[in-house]
């Protein structure tokens, strides 16, 4: 790499690592893995049970099984519900299928979300879900509702809604705030009745405002975490939006050194499902190639 002679500096965002909800997910799923395994059996996930392939790497080298299919589940085994919930639908067949032995992990703020779509829904709401259709937690939620039910990821995705009556809006957790309040601006002129809930977690929000704030005081941005990861991608498209030269990768393998040519502060953020060991083995990839010039927490102020 062209430096100079110095290295550069790297700042990490704060915070990173597991948000609340997948740590506890991680923590429980772990401790029922070891549990099963003194006794000879796996455990099961429907799905992986975090968006890291990494991480879910290295549990399934302890006992877990990722299957897409119930079927693949045996009966009467030890299943686990990830954070990003299930639908009622799907628990109500695991129970069935497996008995006691369900593992709920599901986050504490998609449950506020699944409970919001079902009020909602429940009082006569058409529901919007501001969200991805496709990932499970947004399905999870969708599965929550016993009405119609619209899911929308961008805002001209918002704008082709039919007027409705009374309309009840949500997000997926994950979701970036700026969406979000432009969302609800734009339905606020054409539904009779709006009921809004902000089921953004906070710490996505926190995450987002980090790199928000770091976008400024940086020369690039290395953001770690699962492709497959929804809260990394709008880490990513922030820091983006920002003006930051962004590099998004799932681990220090994939580093690429023309990248931080003509770069003198590198800035490191995290998605939510990204373990600490991902984020200390980049680190120490940038200290062990005498890249950097220090290691600097990052608490959101500018260098005076």
């Amino acid at each position: 790499m062209v430096k100079d002679k110095d290295g550069f500096i790297v700042e990490v965002a704060s915070p990173t690592g597991f948000c609340f909800g997948v740590k506890r997910a991680v923590e429980s799923l772990e401790k029922c893995i070891e549990e099963r395994a003194s006794v000879g059996e796996k455990v099961y996930s429907i799905g992986m049970p975090i968006h890291n392939p990494q991480e879910v790497e290295r549990l399934c080298q302890k006992g877990l099984v990722v299957t897409d299919k119930i079927e693949d589940v045996p009966e009467g085994a030890s299943v686990f519900i990830r954070a990003h919930g299930a639908p009622p639908k799907v628990k109500k067949l695991l129970a069935e299928r497996c008995g006691g032995r369900v593992i709920d992990a599901t986050c504490p703020f998609v449950k506020n979300a699944q409970e919001k779509a079902a009020l909602l829904s429940g009082e006569g709401y058409a529901l919007l879900v501001l969200g991805d259709p496709g990932h499970p937690e947004v399905q999870a939620i969708v599965g929550c509702a016993s009405g119609e039910v619209f899911v929308a990821s961008s805002l001209s995705e918002v704008r082709e809604l039919v007027k409705k009556d009374k309309l009840g809006v949500i997000s997926q957790t994950t979701q970036k705030t700026e969406l979000f309040a432009e969302a609800v601006g734009i339905l606020a002129g054409s539904a009779r009745e709006l009921r809004v809930f902000n089921t953004i977690c906070g710490a996505t929000t926190q995450r987002q405002d980090g790199v928000r704030r770091m976008t400024g005081t940086v020369d690039g941005i290395i953001v770690v975490g699962g492709r497959n990861s929804a809260n990394t991608a709008k880490l990513a498209e922030i820091a983006s939006a920002g003006g930051c030269d962004v590099k998004w990768i799932e681990h220090a393998g994939e580093l690429d050194k023309e990248w931080f040519n003509g770069k003198i502060k590198i800035g490191i953020a995290a998605g939510a499902s990204t373990p600490d060991w991902l984020i200390d083995e980049l680190k120490n990839a940038l200290e062990t190639s005498q890249m950097s010039r220090g290691m600097e927490g990052y608490d959101g102020r500018n260098d005076e």
